[in-house]
């Protein structure tokens, strides 16, 4: 007979977003180690600040399809900015999408979590994330990625240059994302605790990419 979960175990499972049915292949990554085939990470280093010129993604994967969104009659409305409060929690414009307010809410859930290299690519709830494994859960609940990606695949993801609602930046060594206005980035933990950032950083030396329509 199967021993029940604990209690805390329940509820945060009964909190997790709904996230694609597809789950990651369990992965046991190695410091040092270069991506391999499959396309998950193996080759992310140490999270950092400084910028790295970006190079080709040397395992892309071909973009997930991603869900289509009408952004209404004239095409043009503008975007509302996020707000970040000093818990380090983010709060959805209230004219963004579903799936930009899905990505809000997951992102939240694991914005306090410690930086852990490797974390969130073999399993969706860890112990920690490091930067693509956070990105990939937050895009995971808004249902833009079917698993999750290493940085240099998401240099080839979806469509090239910035997005009306969802850009991710990314070069070989290190991503982020923003989400209406606000940064989604590890090296907030930093400075903040939170993964959540009002400010922006330089740009330079990343590739910018967003889902199409958003």
């Amino acid at each position: 007979m199967k021993t029940p979960a604990p209690a805390a175990e329940a509820a945060a499972a009964a909190e997790e977003p709904t996230l694609p049915r597809k789950r990651p292949q369990v992965v046991e990554p190695v410091a040092g180690e270069g991506a391999d085939s499959s396309g998950l990470p193996t080759d992310e280093g140490a999270d950092v600040d400084a910028d790295a010129p970006a190079e080709p993604a040397s395992s892309a994967s071909k973009p997930d399809k991603m869900p289509k969104y009408d952004p209404g009659p004239t095409g043009d409305a503008a975007v509302s900015d996020a707000e970040v409060l000093k818990n380090g929690i983010a709060l959805p414009p209230l004219d963004a999408p579903e799936e930009v307010r899905n990505i809000v809410r997951a992102g939240n859930q694991i914005a306090r979590t410690p930086y852990l290299w490797g974390g969130g690519h073999g399993k969706w709830v860890d112990k920690g994330y490091d930067c693509s494994g956070s990105v990939s859960y937050a895009l995971a609940s808004g249902g833009f990625v079917s698993g999750p990606m290493a940085s240099g695949p998401f240099m080839k993801w979806a469509k090239p240059g910035k997005g009306k609602w969802i850009t991710i930046y990314a070069n070989p060594g290190h991503m982020f994302m923003v989400v209406a206005g606000v940064r989604f980035d590890t090296s907030g933990n930093r400075k903040t605790g939170s993964r959540w950032q009002a400010g922006m950083r330089p740009t330079g030396g990343y590739v910018a990419r967003h889902p199409p329509g958003f």
